[in-house]
């Protein structure tokens, strides 16, 4: 009796796996068997064609002695070029190439034979119209032998879908946009058998596009006539399939499917696409993020390629929105080593984990560290040798630090100061603060120590060869703890959905755009600049509100209602990016620009970094406001009857750090 192998007896999927691999190793001798005999069938039909279909006697010898070393050279020539690497089910347009470039390398040693070999070897003469017609026959059936393979497969592929679903319950759906992220999804929801989607035609406002058809689906008709083709087509929604759509494009389509009304989807941003994070049919809901933040960016990628590539770049805060989103970006071009700098494990553990999945090959190096601590930075500085730091490690949220003036100073100002020492002593490249709209004419204490810390910037960059510059821009949508995930979560749970006031408005940038716009700016930064971030125009609040409600499938005030809180402490009706439009200047790029604010004499920031020091070692908060005020004549801090005094800690900013570095 033969032997019984256990894990084949008793495991399924080995089984499965293992008929796969047999079926494999049987259909490529199958491939070469047919492109075998369509090579023989093709030079004899070329040999027919040549001869009217009479080949005379005395050619007969010769088409025998051709007929050997033209299918031998053919076929060796499609597996010089790669064509057996293709899967015949998906050959399209981009395979072409390979079969064009095949033909040419056979059909030129023949015609060269054809050309100088003497008459006397006759018989290797392979008449020019037989080389030509061959060519072209060959190649084509070997081409088309796949194609006619593809299109079995995918008539199949939608029989099968049509057969495996009842025709009721597939959803028809319109695709907006003809262009290259509509030609995408159309192709890969054909492609799918899991879908229940019906893509019933196109709709493009491009006039030329108009009546034409894109992979057998039509172009119905443009944005004005979806409100018919909704109601002929029995749409169940449509997707928004503009690589990046405009806010006012989106805007204008998501009013039009109000009116009818229709729900609305999109498919991810192209940059999303192409980096791998998403695929492009994953059509999910319109969020308050595609009203906002879908703008191009036109980045000078080489520029920002000679500042990052090649270098150790270190990122502050990397657990947090911006952090993480400019390791993302940092790690497209190529650091030599990137250093993740966060205090939060969890928070480092998941950015280090997306990271080391997307850029196998780069070297990153995950560090648990407060930026506030010289002992530990310090050797993190001497260890590493950064040439790079893109410092995002702040405390952020303005209600959050009137309550705690002592930790904003200590993080948003002392540990900038630190670390901007500790890359003058170190002799890094560059240093880019990450700042806030908040600075300008500050009423909070997260505005007036991130304003302070633009100060230490500049004073930095007239004591030391590193280049110090501070990137300013407002809020960016979706970052943790913003308002439009606090405005989901409240309608999740049936509202109301809060909002503070109903003039309040304020800036908006996609995190995306933002860490991108960060790396630029360092990039063109010579020392001093406070840069300042073109956010578009600010946007109010409440109808924020109402359209995460409506985008919810919800009628604002009917079936979720807003109340308004009042505006809390520290907090502005008007955020501003700078001081007055005399006070900057542009740069070579649309969206940066300068901000023209002089420095603080080196004596003076000495004197305030030992007293914003000393003020944050004793728990003074009240004082802290004090003081802030005083050394920014534009701030407006509230000073407060009481505050709850806070439990005195010990400070890990030794004052020692203050002395210039040498």
């Amino acid at each position: 009796m033969d032997a019984i192998y256990p894990t084949e007896q008793f495991n399924p999927e080995l089984n499965k796996n293992s008929h796969f691999k047999r079926l494999r190793l049987l259909v490529r001798p199958l491939q070469f068997i047919v492109d075998l005999l369509v090579l023989t069938v093709a030079f004899t039909l070329a040999c027919l064609l040549r001869f009217e279909f009479a080949i005379p006697p005395a050619e007969r010898p010769h088409f025998l002695v051709q007929l050997v070393p033209v299918v031998l050279v053919q076929f060796v020539l499609l597996h010089l070029s790669g064509i057996y690497t293709f899967i015949w089910r998906y050959v399209g347009m981009a395979e072409l190439r390979a079969f064009v470039k095949a033909a040419l390398y056979s059909a030129t040693p023949f015609l060269i034979l054809r050309l100088f070999l003497p008459q006397e070897f006759q018989s290797l003469r392979i008449p020019v119209s037989i080389i030509l017609m061959d060519t072209v026959l060959a190649f084509g059936a070997v081409l088309g032998v796949r194609v006619l393979r593809r299109d079995i497969h995918e008539t199949w592929g939608k029989r099968h879908r049509a057969n495996g679903k009842d025709k009721s319950t597939r959803r028809s759906i319109l695709l907006i946009g003809a262009g290259r992220a509509g030609v995408m999804v159309a192709k890969e929801i054909q492609g799918r058998s899991d879908t229940d989607l019906h893509i019933a035609g196109f709709v493009d406002d491009a006039p030329q596009k108009q009546g034409s058809a894109i992979h057998g689906i039509k172009v119905l008709g443009t944005t004005k006539e979806l409100p018919q083709l909704v109601r002929e087509l029995n749409i169940d929604h449509v997707v928004v399939s503009i690589a990046q759509a405009s806010r006012a494009d989106f805007r204008r389509i998501l009013n039009i499917c109000e009116e009818i009304p229709v729900k609305v989807r999109t498919v991810p941003c192209l940059y999303e696409v192409l980096q791998g994070t998403v695929k492009v049919s994953r059509i999910r809901d319109v969020q308050i993020e595609d009203l906002l933040g879908r703008e191009p960016v036109q980045l000078d990628e080489p520029e920002i390629a000679r500042f990052v590539a090649g270098k150790v770049v270190m990122v502050t805060g990397a657990g947090g929105s911006i952090g993480l989103e400019l390791a993302r970006q940092v790690a497209r071009f190529r650091p030599a080593e990137l250093l993740l700098v966060e205090r939060a494990e969890f928070a480092l553990f998941s950015i280090d984990r997306e990271l080391r999945a997307s850029w196998p090959d780069l070297h990153i190096v995950p560090l648990v560290a407060d930026v506030g601590r010289e002992t530990r930075m310090r050797p993190i500085f001497k260890n590493h040798r950064p040439t790079l730091v893109l410092h995002a490690a702040a405390h952020k949220h303005v209600p959050m630090m009137e309550f705690n003036a002592t930790e904003a100073v200590r993080n948003n100002v002392l540990a900038t100061s630190l670390l901007g020492e500790l890359a003058a002593e170190f002799n890094v490249e560059a240093f880019v603060l990450i700042s806030t709209d908040k600075a300008v004419r500050p009423s909070s204490v997260m505005g007036a120590t991130k304003r302070t810390a633009e100060l230490v910037i500049q004073d930095l960059s007239n004591r030391f060869a590193t280049r110090y510059v501070a990137v300013r821009f407002g809020n960016v949508i979706g970052s943790t703890g913003s308002v439009i995930p606090i405005f989901n979560e409240q309608i999740r749970k049936g509202g109301p959905v809060t909002v503070t006031h109903a003039d309040m408005t304020r800036y908006f940038m996609t995190i995306p755009e933002a860490a991108q716009l960060v790396l630029q700016a360092g990039a063109m930064g010579e020392g001093g600049e406070i840069f300042i971030l073109d956010m578009g125009k600010p946007v109010r609040i409440l109808e924020l509100a109402k359209t995460a409600i409506t985008l919810s499938g919800l009628r604002p005030y009917s079936d979720i209602d807003i109340v308004f809180t009042g505006i809390r402490a520290g907090e502005k009706l008007y955020e501003e990016l700078e001081l007055t439009e005399e006070q900057t200047s542009r740069t070579q790029h649309p969206k940066i620009f300068i901000s023209k604010i002089n420095a603080y004499p080196e004596e003076k920031m000495h004197e305030a970094l030992e007293r914003l020091a000393m003020l944050s070692e004793s728990g003074s908060e009240v004082e802290i406001r004090r003081y802030l005020n005083d050394l920014l004549p534009e701030a407006r801090l509230h000073i407060p009857d009481t505050l709850p005094e806070p439990i005195p800690e010990v400070l890990e900013f030794p004052l020692a750090r203050l002395q210039a570095v040498h």
